[in-house]
């Protein structure tokens, strides 16, 4: 097939806040120096912020560093923190209010802001182009260019546009682009379609711990002005959460009389009926959550997975050819609930390394000053004095409490030891026969509601007459291995219900339907699978949410 060549000295895979960061980072650098230098962002969103979703309480500290004057520049970070609350919900009913002086300093957010991220990456993309960085969004990377040995990244090559289900060239057909870099930077996110390819291909998390994951499923509520706190910051944890499930919760007081309500489940959970979706719609409902909720209206609803895996867990940076930044390689403070501030410092460091590269006149080998100006770097330092947080909170609530606080309070994040995670999300679910099914609330449509609902408030949508994205190696799977061992549990841990077992009138024939056009492209399915038999591709581009101010 003929396609379109379009050459560039870099290409960034993902505009969010690492790839956003590192095209300002090139150009400013290429500015300094006077040289010229061609840097193009894709991003498969219909805009810059379309799939974008955080919580989000941001660090400025990396911006600041790219972007000195970002104030003056008017940066959409205008409601700086002005309360932290920690609780533990005992039952459904009650709750414990945490001393702030016995919180650890990573759940303190002093001089951080309240923020959309979608906003910020709308407001760098302006940055970047002001800068003569070229962004493409609507275009899905959904390929790997490679040398003929396949030993070298030399870009990237487009989604076709205007394919029918069953792969036949609609009347519309266009063949995607193939865009080539001298080096290609890979900022697709949490679980990135290339990202987990790279990996695979050149072993780059080889000597690596299992990275894990969450789903964080969020909404945007309007709330009664007498009621709303600008710049309050509340977390928690225990409730709708046993004490050996990962999970807890966000509410965060922004601006214009908006609340953002979210609720984290760590996706190593054990329990094949736990539905993270219901347990966020009834934690809705404990009075401490719903004395800010009751009387106002949710404007927006979506979910994306998280990667908490941490320092242990990161991958290999570089290959020759390119690197992964940002979410991609899993850079996140999960004690902090943070990781925005993270992805701008790898997409800095990332396009320093490359500068230098390119003004050496060198192409397609590693960046090896990245990973080296990582480990002497502030945010390495951050990480480490994270690294326990995860592994101790994976051994129950009570534990992991008291562990992971003496890690912090009393060792600082330097304690003499690492604890360390071998085990895959998927491999922790247990079968069936070891639980009784969960009885969730029916929804209020007040304070609750159900899924189809939800996903209508993200905006999402896929053109119907094209190749499903949600695609199964073994097509035999789901019916003969996870229906009797797991009760199909795909069914729950999706947050959009694109996964439903359907039977004949009379129970019989069960069959799994795919609704491909629900995804909200949180890439849980891909990661929770028991037999990792979902494999998640790019759909084409512009397709998914559309989050206004996620």
């Amino acid at each position: 097939m003929d396609r379109e060549v379009m050459e560039y000295d870099v290409v960034i895979v993902g505009g969010g806040p690492a790839g956003l960061s590192a095209a300002i980072r090139l150009k400013q650098m290429a500015a300094e120096s006077g040289k010229e230098l061609s840097v193009v962002v894709i991003e498969k969103g219909s805009e810059i912020g379309a799939h974008i979703l955080s919580g989000a309480i941001m660090d400025p500290r990396a911006l600041t560093e790219l972007i000195p004057d970002w104030k003056e520049q008017g940066a959409p970070l205008t409601c700086p923190v002005t309360e932290d609350r920690f609780l533990f919900l005992t039952n459904e009913q009650k709750s414990i209010r945490f001393p702030n002086a016995l919180l650890p300093d990573s759940l303190h957010n002093e001089g951080n802001y309240i923020i959309s991220l979608g906003n910020v990456c709308r407001w760098l993309a302006t940055q970047a182009e002001a800068l003569g960085v070229e962004i493409f969004p609507g275009f899905a990377a959904a390929d790997i260019l490679y040398d003929d040995a396949k030993q070298k990244v030399l870009g990237i090559i487009t989604g076709d546009m205007g394919r029918a289900k069953d792969g036949s060239e609609k009347a519309e057909f266009t063949p995607g682009m193939a865009l080539t870099g001298k080096y290609t930077l890979f900022a697709e996110g949490c679980r990135g379609s290339l990202g987990k390819r790279l990996i695979s291909h050149f072993k780059l998390d080889e000597g690596r711990d299992a990275q894990s994951y969450s789903i964080g499923i969020k909404e945007l509520w309007d709330i009664d002005p007498a009621k709303h706190k600008p710049g309050l910051v509340m977390h928690t944890a225990g409730w709708p959460m046993d004490n050996s499930t990962y999970g807890g919760s966000f509410l965060y007081h922004g601006d214009n009389n908006q609340v953002m309500v979210g609720f984290v489940i760590g996706l190593g959970y054990q329990n094949p009926y736990l539905y993270p979706f219901e347990e966020f719609q009834r934690y809705k409902h404990h009075p401490a959550v719903a004395e800010f909720l009751e009387g106002g209206r949710r404007v927006a609803y979506g979910a994306r997975a998280i990667v908490t895996g941490g320092l242990q867990a990161l991958p290999k940076l570089t290959f020759p050819g390119g690197a992964l930044i940002g979410d991609n390689a899993g850079f996140l403070n999960v004690p902090r609930i943070k990781g925005s501030h993270a992805a701008i410092k790898t997409g800095m460091l990332a396009a320093e390394a490359a500068f230098s590269a390119l003004a050496a006149e060198r192409s397609h080998d590693e960046l090896a000053a990245y990973p080296d100006a990582f480990e002497k770097s502030w945010l390495h330092d951050e990480l480490y004095k994270a690294r326990n947080f995860k592994p101790w909170m994976s051994k129950g609530l009570l534990v992991g409490t008291i562990m992971a606080g003496m890690d912090q309070k009393l060792f600082g994040g330097k304690a003499p030891w690492t604890l360390h995670n071998k085990t895959p999300d998927n491999a922790k679910i247990k079968k069936k026969d070891s639980f009784k099914p969960i009885q969730y609330p029916k929804p209020d449509n007040k304070l609750s509601f159900d899924r189809l609902s939800s996903v209508f408030l993200s905006s999402t949508n896929h053109e119907e007459d094209q190749p499903c994205h949600l695609t199964l190696k073994d097509p035999k799977v789901p019916i003969e291995i996870n229906l009797p061992l797991y009760d199909a549990p795909e069914q729950r841990y999706c947050p959009a219900g694109v996964y439903e077992i359907v039977r004949e009138s009379d129970g019989t024939h069960p069959r799994l339907q795919i609704n491909a056009q629900n995804c909200v492209h949180c890439k849980t399915c891909d990661i929770k699978d028991p037999t990792q038999n979902i494999n998640w591709v790019t759909p084409e581009g512009g397709g998914g949410p559309n989050y206004p101010n996620m």
